[in-house]
């Protein structure tokens, strides 16, 4: 895969997923560097009204994008993404969820098992 972003950080966290997701047949990280190396108009933004609407509780969500704040969430979530809104990393917490950076799940869970990608 041809690595298109700049940002140094970035890059190294699409080879990590992309080098691990095909050595240990985990398709969840493979497909979070897929969707991490598209330009960025092209990235996700999710609301946590979306995130309400399609998680059930304690359920591991991967954001390859952005969580943004608009809406309410009242389900215990942990959810990883590349970036968190203020209001938004304040309304997970504040429903007992966990926000976390897609490199901190990928080291605690690197087989990729009962996570879900929301884009």
């Amino acid at each position: 895969m041809k690595i298109r972003k700049k940002d140094q950080n970035l890059q190294e966290l699409i080879r990590n997923l992309s080098r691990h997701g095909s050595e240990k047949k985990a398709d969840v990280w493979k497909a979070v560097a897929r969707s991490l190396n598209k330009p960025r108009r092209k990235r996700y933004e999710v609301s946590l009204h979306r995130i309400e609407k399609n998680s059930k509780p304690r359920e591991t969500i991967v954001v390859p994008g952005i969580v943004l704040g608009s809406g309410e969430i009242k389900k215990s979530v942990t959810i990883a993404a590349l970036k968190f809104s203020g209001k938004a990393k304040e309304k997970i917490e504040k429903a007992g969820g966990k926000c976390l950076e897609i490199e901190e799940l990928f080291e605690k869970d690197s087989k990729g098992h009962k996570i879900r990608i929301m884009g």
